[in-house]
């Protein structure tokens, strides 16, 4: 694996950790009100799109073997040009359902400092 390659899969692995810490024992309304938590969790969401994305242009075969990379990507780009409509039910879907299978898959990889 490239170190470039395993930086970006460390950026998205470590959003992901972010993610699920941030909203660890949280409810869907708690999460709907509390605005620093839906701000982290979206400010992770935008470095784990970039990240994505990024990696999608150094090497396109990532987009085969990853748990929805392109949905992902999809989501920074709302996130940041849409940011007036983005619905926290949906990310919060995305943090209940699709974080924890991305986070799983990223922690396959040898992606630790030193690991490359």
């Amino acid at each position: 694996m490239r170190a470039e390659a395993a930086k970006y899969l460390l950026d998205a692995l470590n959003a992901c950790r972010a993610i699920c810490q941030f909203t660890a024992g949280m409810t869907t309304d708690a999460y709907r009100e509390d605005l620093l938590v839906r701000s982290a969790v979206e400010r992770q969401f935008e470095i784990l799109g970039e990240a994505f994305s990024r990696l999608d242009k150094l090497d396109p075969s990532y987009r085969r073997s990853s748990p929805a990379l392109g949905d992902i990507i999809g989501m920074r780009n709302r996130i940041i040009h849409g940011y007036d409509s983005v619905d926290a039910a949906i990310v919060w879907d995305a943090v209940q359902n699709r974080v924890p299978q991305l986070r799983a898959w990223l922690e396959t990889l040898s992606l630790e400092p030193g690991a490359v």
